[in-house]
């Protein structure tokens, strides 16, 4: 089977056939060595007009693992499992509407709708670009009849005539606002949401773990420096970050997280009565249990399992829940 050939100036990408004619593989060599690629190769039943749309908005570095965040049953569909259905059972979904709030690519949005088949979903975006490929993947999966994709207007204002939501979902998203835009945005989120709702957010690093693993991939102890001390050993450091990168763009890129303590204050400050719920489903007992269930483990068992044991002792002796990534279920109670 002859591959076919993508042209991109800073890689060469190559999609071999699969060998049931159904899709490509995908291999990318991207020219510079020293730049960071976190997957070169990739299986997927895309078309090659979906994998171009890709290449081509979010570069060849991201090709797989933008792939991969739709396809591949161990992440965002494995991630999903546990941090929605960990604390809801699907059938509690029917006929519900869910906001998948920054939904980016459409990654997340698609397989929420392929989760919970009798749910209406709106994603809901600021950067156009990104949903081309969004509503390129609702074509794909045909979706159209119960997932759209709308753009908001501005960082922390919503689409017009938007109406309220059963749930809403921030999956990767609330470590990319700045500290101001999530007072200013979390509250205008909140308000759509019915009472008895729930806001999901998840795959949010803890801005008090002691190793940072979002932006950086793993500096140890910069989430306890001050601001000006912890751009310095980023810059300095760690790979994955220019050495001219600005502490406002190393905030856009997540690299301090949130903690529950934050995201509470927010609700209460603005009049919500707001409930942290427990996962209750699946087998889990706390969010500890929700994190290393949902992890992948294949990567680096060990460092999993020493996580997760250091994480279950701290628990047990203080009743602190410690791990990487928050995994949160949000109940909007009445007001009293």
């Amino acid at each position: 089977m002859t591959p076919h050939l993508l042209h991109h100036p800073d890689a060469d990408i190559r999609l071999t056939p699969r060998s049931d004619g159904d899709g490509f593989h995908i291999s990318v060599a991207i020219h510079d060595a020293n730049r960071f690629i976190p997957i070169r190769e990739c299986t997927t039943r895309y078309p090659v007009s979906l994998i171009e749309a890709i290449l081509n908005i979010k570069g060849p570095a991201y090709l797989c693992d933008e792939v991969n965040r739709d396809e591949s049953p161990d992440y965002v569909q494995r991630f999903l499992q546990y941090e929605v259905l960990g604390y809801v059972a699907p059938e509690k979904f029917e006929g519900k509407r869910i906001l998948d709030f920054g939904c980016g690519s459409g990654a997340s949005s698609a397989v929420l709708a392929r989760l919970l088949p009798r749910a209406d979903i709106t994603g809901v975006e600021l950067n156009e670009a990104l949903l081309e490929i969004a509503r390129a993947r609702m074509e794909h999966h045909r979706l159209q009849d119960r997932l759209r994709f709308l753009v908001s207007p501005h960082g922390d204002v919503l689409p017009p005539d938007l109406g309220e939501f059963d749930h809403i979902l921030l999956s990767a998203v609330y470590e990319h606002l700045l500290p101001q835009e999530r007072k200013r945005l979390l509250p205008v989120i909140w308000q759509h949401l019915k009472p008895g709702g729930i806001l999901f957010v998840n795959q949010t690093p803890f801005r008090w773990f002691p190793i940072e693993i979002h932006t950086t991939s793993g500096l140890p102890l910069i989430n306890y420096l001050p601001d000006s001390i912890a751009h310095g050993y980023a810059t300095r450091f760690c790979k994955r970050v220019s050495r001219d990168a600005s502490w406002e763009g190393l905030l856009r890129a997540g690299i301090r997280g949130a903690s529950i303590r934050e995201i509470m204050n927010i609700l209460k400050l603005n009049g919500a009565q707001p409930e942290l719920l427990k996962p209750c489903r699946l087998g889990l007992n706390n969010r500890i249990d929700l994190w290393y269930e949902k992890t992948n483990k294949s990567q680096h068992p060990t460092q999993v399992k020493i996580i997760y044991y250091v994480a279950k002792t701290l628990h047990a002796l203080t009743g602190l829940e410690l791990q990487p990534n928050l995994s949160l279920a949000i109940k909007k109670n009445n007001r009293r």
